[in-house]
């Protein structure tokens, strides 16, 4: 624990300035940011007697080992500098609101040549208007399936529609008349991007303009005794009708408007937001936090501002938000929120009529999710605690292994060996922490080796950071004792990206980068090392670390047979009860592992069987193999063609051909493909793939 009068700066030192502040603790990750007016008289406050200071800031200020801070102009630059900073770095002791679910949205793709109308998750991407969120997909669903009488926008995906293009029929949507059928030439690109903003208009509010222009001419085709066309109108009226009774009208002036209310104790709180356009309730979210910094209702108000408009923009921010209580700062907010509108926002507290009706049916249900949250919360805490604490007992720890590290071997007889770790913090997974191994160092299937090998380098990494960032000294090495290399050695890949977006993870390969305060591959240890397996394993986890000359991390293996906990050099293993809960997370943790590695080893094993004879061919990128398979129908009769046909090919020279005859003609023999259904053979019809 540290004495923060070690770090307190000197009160000539910190200007008296708006700005924002960071707390890093002893391996200078950033754990606290926060943002002040006068940042000389907030950092006073938290250089007080710890004794008078709230427990979850005294918690905070001994963590911490030093504090630095960024002056800036306007107290609206530090709420914008604050939020990017907490999102940047994610500190422990910040109020973070997380979704207890992915909310749906009706999204309209306008950035398409055809719009498409859709349901979408995740993150918002550009080109996109969305609508909502929603509380389920099947409303959004109902609605759009209403609204596709009257604008028959096009829902089907990207194959589907070119499909329909390729082969000039529409699908059943084009034939019932719930799509316009672009795809076919029904309509052009801009009277369907007409019907893509009438659709959007009427979601955005702007329905009596839809419902008067039908109702007219559903009379005039009457007066004009085209009955048949007057009773479609009717029935597309009333089609618009039942979709605007799906949100019922809340507030009588068409206000538009986002209402907040947070419900609170000691510990959590939990945030509730009704999204309200035109008068109607268009969507419902909420969010539950714990309380890990000492924060007031104003202060949960205002981390709820940074993380629902923080990256929001134009009418995504509404011209009016109501608060149970304004955030301290309340002009600096509402002068950000107009900034990211555009335009003018109104931030107060609602106090009569049907504003403060509504925003007391908002509490209600803040109050209900927090009641909700608590109930489970309750059990997963009592039952995650009482694991980590027997497994402390059976393993002989001195502490709960508050962050466990499991390691598994995955192959197909003996080959794409590769090995998997995963992270359980707190009892928890903590998939970004998660890491995958090729083993290099060996040919064959040896699973003891391969775990000693992913144990060493692993660890290894670990050391190299501790030297990095000089928190270890250099001692004599035990005999026997490998050493550890200046520069990493290992071969791994980081987990595969959300959907959401790309992989933007830095090369673990690559130079560590400076302290920034941003979480370092490898930096920290676990208190407990799993591995699956037996003792043959653990013996060579256990010899990995002594040959490194770690000794202060538990060791143990799971057994899948009956379950056998393993300790080193122990001869009988720990037999933990069934219903142990210590034993349910070690399995929990274990299964994590292996679906972790078997899936790891299965893309390995998918993408050497789809490489083609042409991947050897030196120079020879992509597009020019599709040339050559296009040209020649196959790699099987690619095989029979001499060098001056593959010279016909456009962009293939003779020296590129004789490397392609060569590689094709050393290329061995692969084994015939087999349909397991029918026992037939399957030939080969594309680079090196088979159908």
């Amino acid at each position: 624990m540290a004495d923060p009068s070690s770090y307190r700066p000197k009160p000539g030192q910190i200007p008296d300035s708006p700005g924002v502040y960071r707390f890093r603790d002893e391996h200078r990750r950033v754990i606290y940011v926060g943002k002040a007016k006068n940042l000389r008289q907030r950092l006073a406050n938290y250089f007080q007697d710890l004794a008078a200071l709230h427990p979850r800031t005294r918690t905070m200020v001994t963590t911490a080992a030093s504090v630095e801070w960024t002056v800036v102009s306007t107290e609206v630059e530090a709420l914008q500098l604050e939020y990017s900073w907490i999102k940047e770095y994610d500190p422990r002791f910040n109020v973070k609101y997380r979704d207890d679910k992915s909310y749906p949205y009706l999204a309209v793709t306008l950035g398409e040549e055809f719009p498409r109308v859709q349901v979408m998750r995740g993150a918002k991407k550009k080109g996109v208007r969305y609508f909502g969120p929603y509380g389920h997909a099947w409303a959004i669903r109902e609605t759009v399936d209403l609204m596709l009488r009257v604008f028959p926008v096009r829902t089907c995906s990207a194959g589907v529609f070119k499909n329909a293009a390729r082969t000039g029929r529409p699908c059943l949507l084009g034939y019932i008349g719930k799509c316009s059928a672009p795809c076919v030439g029904r309509v052009t690109p801009e009277e369907h991007r007409e019907l893509a903003g009438g659709f959007c208009d009427f979601m955005a509010g702007r329905t009596g303009t839809y419902i008067r222009r039908l109702e007219k001419e559903m009379t005039a085709a009457a007066e004009e005794m085209e009955y048949e066309r007057a009773a479609r109108l009717r029935d597309d009226v009333e089609a618009l009708r039942r979709a605007m009774e799906k949100s019922a009208v809340v507030l009588a002036d068409a206000t538009d408007a986002d209402l907040i209310a947070v419900a609170e104790d000691e510990l959590e709180a939990a945030v509730q937001i009704f999204h309200v356009r035109g008068g109607r309730v268009r969507g419902q979210r909420g969010w539950v936090t714990d309380k890990v910094e000492n924060v007031d209702t104003s202060g949960l108000v205002e981390h709820a501002l940074q993380q629902l408009y923080g990256e929001e923009t134009g009418d995504s921010v509404p011209k009016e938000v109501l608060v149970p209580a304004l955030p301290e700062h309340s002009d600096a907010v509402s002068q950000w929120l107009a900034d990211r509108r555009g335009s003018q926002v109104s931030l107060r507290i609602p106090q009569r009529g049907d504003k403060k009706d509504l925003m007391a049916t908002v509490q209600r249900n803040a109050q209900q999710a927090l009641g909700l949250h608590k109930t489970k919360r309750a059990s997963d805490l009592t039952t995650r605690s009482r694991a980590l604490e027997e497994i402390a007992e059976a393993l002989g720890l001195d502490t709960a292994p508050l962050r466990i590290e499991c390691f598994d071997i995955s192959h197909l007889q003996g080959d794409d060996v590769v090995a998997s770790m995963v992270v359980f913090e707190d009892g928890l997974a903590r998939k970004s922490e998660y890491r995958r191994f090729q083993i290099k160092g060996f040919e064959g299937q040896d699973d003891v080796r391969s775990m000693h090998e992913v144990i060493g380098r692993r660890f290894k990494r670990y050391l190299q950071e501790k030297e990095r960032t000089g928190e270890w000294e250099e001692t004599p090495a035990p005999t026997g004792a490998l050493p550890v290399p200046q520069t990493a050695s290992m071969v791994l890949t980081a987990p595969a990206a959300p959907a959401a977006g790309p992989d933007t993870s830095p090369d673990p390969e690559a130079e560590p980068r400076e302290d920034d305060g941003r979480p370092k591959r490898f930096a920290y240890p676990p208190q407990l090392v799993v591995v699956d397996g037996g003792q043959p394993q653990v013996a060579a986890a256990k010899r990995a670390l002594d040959e490194l000359g770690i000794d202060d991390i538990a060791v143990c293996g799971l057994a899948k047979r009956l379950e056998e906990v393993w300790l080193p050099e122990d001869d009988d293993p720990v037999v933990l009860p069934r219903s142990s809960e210590g034993l349910y997370l070690l399995q929990r943790v274990r299964d994590e592992a292996h679906r972790f590695a078997i899936t790891y080893q299965r893309a390995k094993r998918a993408k050497r069987i789809r490489s083609s004879p042409l991947d050897a061919v030196a120079g020879l990128g992509e597009t020019r193999k599709q040339a050559l398979i296009k040209h020649f129908g196959s790699v099987k009769k690619l095989k029979q063609a001499t060098i001056d046909e593959i010279c016909e090919v456009p962009g293939i020279g003779r020296r590129t051909a004789e490397s392609v005859v060569v590689a094709l003609t050393s290329a061995a023999p692969a084994a015939p493909a087999v349909n397991t259904a029918t026992g037939e053979i399957i030939e080969e019809d594309d680079g090196g793939s088979t159908t």
